[in-house]
């Protein structure tokens, strides 16, 4: 029987998500990879304990998570969630809808009513949940009108399958349009997530960061570490027991002489502050006002312990700052 850390509350810092009531930790369990049925079982369980340990009540999935986009994460978690029942109103649990999930038209690409609602309905049996915290809208459909993904959304509130909703991977201009639908509606839209890491700074360009803040939309944002290379594991070229080395991730090209001599000068500037690369990399993001929460992948416990230290050394000086951003040129 698991019996959680008493001691789990003192450390992580918990951040507003945008001006809604909700808190989320500052740093997130993402199950995208290693949660599915290829994974081992006795892992997964050590990594959302270990998580839930730290302070880390927030567990991100998608209806389309796990090997082969069968659902496996969501099955796994729900599982794990079994042995923990007792802990579920301390938890935020989100999901997913938007990526191919069945066969046929109704299960494919898209945000139409009938994809969302039969999508939840889905993922509440495999988590074996009344409901989820956050349901996501995961990518912008350009072939179903925001009314209708939006009344979606709202009706899984609604009808109490949802405490929140979010959207993930829209613009700032598609996520101004939606905004203005739920605000009609009265919906609880709280958060986008996009992908945003120190390598990755499209959410500054695109000004959807400072529309959040302007709006009070919190983001939640994955691939922090720009999958895996702002760690120590690629400081000398690509493992082959790595997702590059197996070809796994489409951007293994990039990891070129350029990109090594950069990320080495980046831990040197990490292991000044006492940090990892890791570490310094989601404290960075965390620099980002709208940013209320950085969603982790691990394969093993001794990541989230490694990544979730990020939160003793969350700030920069302005000279820190300025050989960053000589860096990232």
């Amino acid at each position: 029987m698991y019996n959680a850390n008493d001691k789990r509350y003192e450390k992580m810092p918990y951040r507003r998500c945008g001006r809604s009531g909700l808190k989320l930790p500052a740093v997130s369990l993402g199950l995208w990879q290693n949660f599915g049925s290829k994974g081992v079982y006795a892992n997964m369980e050590a990594m959302v304990h270990t998580a839930f340990d730290l302070g880390i009540t927030h567990f991100d999935l998608a209806n389309n998570y796990g090997s082969p986009y069968n659902g496996s994460a969501e099955e796994n978690f729900g599982r794990i969630l079994r042995d923990m029942r007792q802990y579920r109103d301390e938890m935020i649990i989100s999901t997913k809808a938007g990526y191919e999930m069945w066969q046929g038209p109704y299960g494919d690409r898209n945000g139409s009513r009938k994809y969302l609602t039969a999508s939840l309905d889905q993922s509440l049996k495999r988590l074996g949940l009344e409901y989820v915290d956050i349901y996501y809208h995961h990518i912008f459909d350009p072939n179903t009108p925001l009314e209708e993904t939006a009344l979606a959304l709202d009706n899984a509130v609604k009808q109490g399958k949802a405490l929140y909703v979010g959207i993930s991977n829209y613009n700032k201009k598609q996520t101004e349009e939606i905004l203005k639908i739920f605000k009609e509606l009265r919906t609880p839209f709280v958060v986008n997530q996009p992908s945003y890491s120190m390598l990755n700074r499209w959410i500054e360009e695109d000004g959807l960061d400072r529309s959040c803040i302007e709006n009070g939309i919190g983001l939640a944002v994955f691939s922090p570490l720009y999958q895996g290379f702002l760690t120590n594991k690629y400081l000398n070229g690509a493992p082959k027991d790595s997702r590059v080395g197996r070809g796994e991730t489409w951007i293994g090209d990039q990891l070129d002489e350029k990109m090594l001599t950069r990320l080495n000068r980046l831990n040197d500037i990490a292991k000044s502050r006492g940090q990892t690369l890791s570490q310094m990399a989601l404290a960075w993001v965390l620099r980002n006002e709208a940013v209320a929460t950085v969603l982790i992948g691990a394969s093993r416990p001794e990541q989230i312990v490694e990544n979730v230290g990020c939160i003793d050394g969350l700030e920069f000086n302005e000279e820190e700052i300025k050989s960053i951003e000589e860096i990232l040129k």
